[in-house]
């Protein structure tokens, strides 16, 4: 059966006449015919009555029009869906993300490529929570970008031959705790043997592979008590007093300057990122170009820390750095 015999059909039921149906399908007399008979002898039985003048449906007929005006309906529909689906995305712009760099970068940086581009059509993969995961993604040719923190030491293990990249910012993760009743971090980081109870990232994403180098770099006696690849989660137990946690300064910068956190060390014991968005060197989409020459164009937004450091340096004047087992204040050499 073919779709140009169902519309015959309710051409020559709405026409009552061959001639004029024929004429409505841009089709001779003949043809008209030969295919309504082709649809009744593949369906098995008549749908029009020719005996009379008009014609008129049968029986048959009157039982099939409904379905045959449904199943257009629903082809029609479903091609109209289908085409705009592959209209949008042509248009769309797909990014793979770390989790809070979608809720925390993510969004200012749609809304400064709107600035120069208009609006703008994106969406994510499903996000991972594993680093490599994200970084695969684009690998595999699943998204146009990759939104992710890098740094020297941890960086996507992505071949330079086929993807490029482009520096939009820099981020800082600290350790973070709730304060005590004389506004002193209630767990921090001191020198000595008492284990620090962490919230850690587990070990598969890039915040849990960069504290990996910190705490190798100068050992610290920790005692993990709750593990959450996600920053908002590890966030949401710090502010529940269940620990410290190293979390991006973006997040929490309301609670800094609240004094519902305080920092757990002093800055020697921050971690840094840069924020990068890579994609293929391969020639991409129009869209695709035309947001990357605007990232090229934009100057680089202020670093998140920024608007943090003025409840940082609150902070430290009011909170001298703790002291170490020796009544002396420690020397600390900063890694990052």
């Amino acid at each position: 059966m073919e779709l140009k015999w169902l519309e015959d059909v309710l051409s020559l039921s709405t026409t009552l006449s061959f001639s004029r149906a024929a004429r409505e399908r841009n089709i001779t007399q003949s043809a008209l015919s030969r295919r309504i008979k082709q649809l009744e002898d593949w369906l098995g039985s008549p749908l029009f009555d020719r005996s009379s003048y008009p014609i008129r449906l049968t029986e048959a007929g009157r039982t099939f029009l409904p379905r045959a005006q449904e199943i257009l309906r629903q082809v029609q529909g479903a091609r109209q869906e289908l085409r705009q689906l592959h209209e949008d995305a042509a248009e769309t712009l797909i990014f793979s993300t770390l989790n809070t760099l979608s809720l925390t970068y993510f969004p200012g940086l749609i809304r400064r490529m709107e600035e120069s581009l208009g609006p703008l059509k994106t969406r994510f993969c499903d996000q991972r929570s594993s680093f490599d995961g994200n970084v695969a993604l684009l690998d595999r040719g699943e998204c146009d970008f990759l939104l992710t923190y890098a740094h020297e030491a941890v960086s996507p293990e992505l071949d330079p031959e086929r993807f490029v990249h482009r520096r939009l910012g820099s981020e800082r993760a600290i350790p973070v705790s709730i304060p005590d009743g004389n506004g002193e971090p209630l767990h921090a980081f001191r020198c000595g043997d008492t284990p620090v109870r962490l919230l850690s990232y587990g070990s598969s994403t890039f915040f849990a592979r960069r504290l990996a180098l910190l705490f190798a770099e100068r050992p610290t006696p920790l005692v993990t008590v709750y593990e959450n690849p996600m920053s908002v989660g590890l966030k949401a137990m710090v502010l529940a007093g269940r620990g410290v946690a190293w979390v991006p300064e973006s997040l929490v910068v309301e609670e800094l300057r609240s004094g519902q956190l305080v920092p757990a060390a002093d800055t020697s014991w921050y971690i840094s990122a840069e924020i990068r968005l890579y994609r293929a060197r391969q020639q991409g989409r129009l869209p695709v170009e035309q947001f990357w020459a605007a990232i090229a164009e934009t100057s680089q937004p202020a670093r998140p820390e920024d608007s943090t450091r003025p409840a940082l340096v609150q902070y430290a004047s009011t909170h001298p750095a703790p002291l170490g087992s020796d009544g002396r204040k420690p020397r600390l050499t900063a890694i990052a």
